[in-house]
């Protein structure tokens, strides 16, 4: 959500909008500001849903995205499923047709939340199951992993993967390399939002590489939040390193504050990648998506081009990333 619209919502309800430039001293500071956000909209009329939507879609499009792929919990907004499926269609419907416009793509992934009851996750499951041809692409699990291990929602995931969704739940962000395991061994994982603390493990590091593993890598979130100590700090570069596939992501821009295109700025500046390590990256983040194989074929050719274009700076293909130390 953009700052702007969280402030127009608060205005609405008579509210003073949440303190945004405070930073966050743990996961649990990020919490309730998540919830004001998400309670602005599901009490509000359908139509504010619809809004964050589109402006998600228009955002990720002016930083240079071609396929858009947001993490959904209808449930958030209505309890009963069937109420639930009608909310995961507007928003489908208003993503698809949002992309449309500005030439890009959209699908959804749908996930389940850690605190609530397993049931839930169920129902989510079977929600994103039922709409798993036409708009969602794959199936997560959020929330606090050092509290909620992945167990409970196993048999959720075995009905996602058998409806032909990615299985990209989030693990390796606040807790470290048995979480990742857990994700590959419990929830059969081809994506795992954040997985940066597999790091301290170089044998899952390993595996990781092995098994094509993707990293959904969120660098500025995971300052704010305390998982790492600063960017200089960040393991992204000895991922990349290790042979491990990774994708950058802006995470939550309203909380954390950058968008995709400041994250690869981020990813150049601060980690020295090079542009054959950033084109990589590009090209993961297509390939490893719900995107239909024809916009992933376009994608990887406007990387291509990107790349061999002689007018920007370019490093070469072979050099090393630099050698960080993790803390």
């Amino acid at each position: 959500m953009r700052p702007a619209t969280l402030a127009e919502l608060a205005g609405e309800y008579g509210e003073e909008p949440p303190d945004l430039g405070g930073g966050f001293a743990s996961f649990e500071d990020f919490g309730p500001l998540y919830r004001v956000a998400a309670r602005l909209v599901r009490e509000g009329p359908r139509e504010n849903l619809l809004r964050l939507v589109r402006e998600v879609v228009e955002d990720a499009a002016a930083d240079g995205a071609v396929w858009v792929e947001p993490h959904v919990n209808p449930l958030t907004y209505e309890a009963d499923p069937h109420a639930a499926l009608d909310v995961l269609d507007a928003v489908i419907d208003e993503g698809r047709r949002t992309a449309a416009q500005l030439g890009i793509g959209f699908g959804v992934v749908m996930f389940a939340r850690r605190n609530a009851d397993p049931s839930e996750a169920i129902a989510t499951a079977r929600l994103a199951a039922r709409r798993a041809d036409n708009g969602v692409v794959a199936f997560g699990l959020a929330g606090d992993e050092a509290r909620y291990a992945p167990e409970p929602f196993a048999g959720a995931f075995t009905i996602a993967r058998e409806a032909g969704l990615i299985s990209a739940p989030h693990a390796g962000e606040l807790a470290g390399p048995a979480s990742v395991r857990a994700a590959l061994d419990v929830l059969g994982a081809q994506r795992i939002a954040h997985g940066v603390r597999a790091v301290e493990d170089p044998a899952l590091l390993s595996r990781l590489a092995a098994e094509g593993v993707v990293l959904d890598v969120c660098p500025t979130s995971n300052v704010a939040l305390g998982v790492v100590k600063s960017l200089s700090a960040h393991p992204l570069p000895l991922l990349l390193h290790a042979g491990i596939r990774c994708t950058v992501n802006a995470d939550d821009p309203l909380l954390f504050g950058p968008g995709l295109l400041e994250e690869y700025e981020t990813a150049r500046t601060a980690f020295a990648l090079s542009d054959h390590q950033l084109a990589a990256i590009a090209r993961t983040s297509i390939e490893s998506s719900g995107a239909p194989p024809t916009l992933v074929d376009e994608a990887i050719t406007l990387i291509r081009d990107w790349l061999n274009t002689p007018d920007h700076a370019k490093t070469p293909a072979g050099q090393e990333p630099p050698r960080l130390t993790h803390p």
